[in-house]
């Protein structure tokens, strides 16, 4: 099977399952990826092809999206590429997924912990903090998505507006990855696959959402987010 073809569908699957779920897919599709194209081109095609996947998610449902928190969210996005973009090449990553992992599991599990952090919680910091760090770690999509879902008993609403954060997250990777240097016309016929494909893919999931009640989401989000943390914390230990 071609290459393109490959990616194409998976591509489709996994963008399927974050349209139902909320995140997960640009997690299994960066773990497939090596085994196609070479290591120097995964992160800038990762970034293209979640960007199309999001972006078609967020215009799919975009009368469930709370338009409120775009400008929060985009402040300190900006605030957040401006910080870290600078660091790119000097920070010290190694331990940031230890503390996203630790804080998932905490907000996710701890009703004392989720209170006491609910002071400080707002979606400036959440945009500062998923953009800034997406740059130089992956999985931070799942910052933004757990509070969502503490503050939202509409599953339409947390996925939709998950959704356009992750749209802004990956366009300014992109942007940065662009200013530096990164060319990927060679792998065009790639890229336009994967990218109808994911489109096609968030129509489905989109759909297929509405047919699964929150009451058996939300359990599962809880479980995904734990699975997520502990294997961030194994990852920076192991």
């Amino acid at each position: 099977m071609p290459i393109e073809l490959s990616l194409g569908l998976i591509a489709d699957v996994t963008s399927i399952v974050t349209a139902i779920i909320g995140f997960g897919g640009g997690m299994l599709l960066i773990a497939v990826m090596p085994l196609f194209l070479p290591a120097a081109v995964i992160i800038p095609i990762h970034g293209f092809t979640q960007l199309a996947s999001n972006a078609s998610r967020m215009v799919f449902d975009l009368k469930n999206v709370n338009r409120q928190l775009l400008w929060p969210f985009l402040m300190g996005s900006l605030a957040g590429i401006a910080v870290f973009g600078m660091l790119l090449l000097n920070i010290l990553s190694d331990y940031i997924p230890l503390a996203i992992g630790i804080y998932l599991l905490l907000n996710t599990w701890s009703s004392r912990f989720a209170q006491l952090i609910s002071r400080y919680e707002n979606f400036y910091l959440v945009g500062f903090l998923q953009t800034g760090l997406g740059l130089v770690v992956g999985a931070t999509g799942p910052l933004g998505l757990s509070i969502l879902n503490k503050q939202s008993e509409d599953h339409n609403e947390v996925i939709a507006t998950s959704s356009m954060f992750m749209t802004i997250t990956h366009l300014s990777k992109l942007a940065v990855f662009g200013v530096m240097g990164f060319a990927l016309w060679d792998y065009v016929p790639v890229l336009l696959t994967m990218t109808l494909c994911s489109i096609a893919g968030s129509f489905v999931g989109n759909h297929l959402r509405n047919r699964v009640k929150r009451e058996l989401i939300k359990p599962v989000i809880k479980i995904l987010l734990t699975g997520l943390a502990l294997n961030m914390i194994a990852g920076v230990w192991l």
